[in-house]
C-alpha cells in the first residue's frame, strides 16, 4: 500500500512539474511576442533632467500607449544618441533638454509621424561631456533596463554624427555586453581596431556622399573591417549621392529609399522594421 501511494505521489509530482514546466514556457512566449503589445495610438514623451534622472545623462523617454496599463508585457528599446549640436547640461539649463527634439526619433514622435511596425520604448539622452563616452553609455543603458519594462532581447541603437561615433565607440568597447541587438550609425565613424566586437550584432550603416562635416570613408572603413572578420550578419551601408552631412532625415523618415547609390546595400526597408527583425536568443 505505501508503495502505491508512494507511486501515485510521483506521477503527481512529475505531472505537475511538466504542467509547470509548459505554463513557464507559454508565458515566456508570450512575455517577448511583439504581436502581443498594445497597439500605440499615441503615448507619452517626457523629459527627465539631469539631476531629477538619477542617471547618468538628462534624457526623454516615449512610452507607446498602453504601456502603464499592460503590467506584464516587456517592450523592445530604441537609444537615439544626437550630434553635437544638441548637448545640453539639463541640471543647470533644464531648457537645453529640448534641444533633442531637433532631429531623429524625437522629432518625429514630436511631429506625429511616429510609427515603427510594433510599439518601442524610445529613449534620447543628452550628452553634457565633449563626446559621448562608451562607459557612461553603459551605464545609462543599464539604468534604463531597469527603471523600464524593456524586453533585454529587443535593444536597438542609433545615432547621427558624434551619436553615429558614440554608436560604433560603445558596441566596439562592450560588444555583446552592450546589450545592444543591433546598430544603426548615421554619418558616423569608429576605430576599425575593434571590429571584433561587432561579430554577434548587425549593423547598418548610411552616409551622405557630399558630406563635408564627417568624410563618408569613416562609415565606409568601418564596415568593410566589420565584414572582413566574417560577422554572424553582413554589416550594411547604404550611400546617398549629393547628399550632404543631413543624411539622417532620409534615413529616419524613409525618403532616401529609391535615392541610394545602387553600387552599396539598398534601402529596402525602413530602419525600425529592419531592428524588430532582430532579437537575440538565449
Amino acid at each position: 500500500m505505501k508503495n502505491c501511494v508512494l507511486v501515485s505521489f510521483c506521477i503527481l509530482i512529475s505531472f505537475c512539474s511538466a504542467s509547470c514546466s509548459s505554463d513557464d514556457s507559454l508565458s515566456k512566449a508570450d512575455y517577448y511576442n511583439l504581436s502581443n503589445l498594445p497597439l500605440d495610438t499615441g503615448g507619452t514623451h517626457s523629459s527627465h533632467i539631469l539631476a531629477e534622472a538619477n542617471a547618468p545623462y538628462g534624457y526623454y523617454a516615449y512610452q507607446p500607449a498602453g504601456y502603464d496599463d499592460d503590467k506584464d508585457s516587456m517592450y523592445p528599446l530604441l537609444i537615439f544618441l544626437h550630434g553635437s549640436g544638441e548637448k545640453g547640461n539639463s541640471a543647470k539649463h533644464p531648457e537645453y533638454l529640448e534641444r533633442i527634439l531637433v532631429n531623429g526619433p524625437p522629432k518625429m514622435i514630436e511631429n506625429g509621424s511616429w510609427s515603427p511596425k510594433y510599439p518601442m520604448l524610445v529613449i534620447s539622452p543628452q550628452c553634457h561631456d565633449d563626446g559621448w563616452q562608451a562607459d557612461k553609455i553603459k551605464r545609462f543603458v543599464e539604468f534604463i533596463i531597469e527603471k523600464y519594462k524593456v524586453n533585454e532581447r529587443r535593444i536597438y541603437m542609433t545615432g547621427i554624427s558624434m551619436g553615429g561615433f558614440g554608436c560604433f565607440s560603445y558596441v566596439g568597447t562592450y560588444g555583446d555586453e552592450s546589450h545592444v541587438t543591433a546598430l544603426v550609425p548615421i554619418c558616423g565613424g569608429g576605430n576599425t581596431a575593434q571590429v571584433v566586437k561587432f561579430k554577434n550584432i548587425p549593423v547598418w550603416a548610411f552616409h551622405g556622399e557630399s558630406d563635408a562635416t564627417v568624410a563618408p570613408s569613416k562609415s565606409k572603413n568601418m564596415i568593410a573591417a566589420i565584414n572582413s572578420i566574417n560577422p554572424a550578419e553582413k554589416a550594411k551601408i547604404t550611400l546617398y549621392p549629393d547628399v550632404a552631412h543631413d543624411s539622417w532625415t532620409y534615413t529616419y523618415e524613409g525618403t532616401g529609399m529609391g535615392k541610394e547609390n545602387a553600387d552599396y546595400d539598398v534601402f529596402s526597408s525602413d530602419i525600425f522594421t529592419w531592428m524588430l527583425e532582430h532579437e537575440k536568443k538565449e
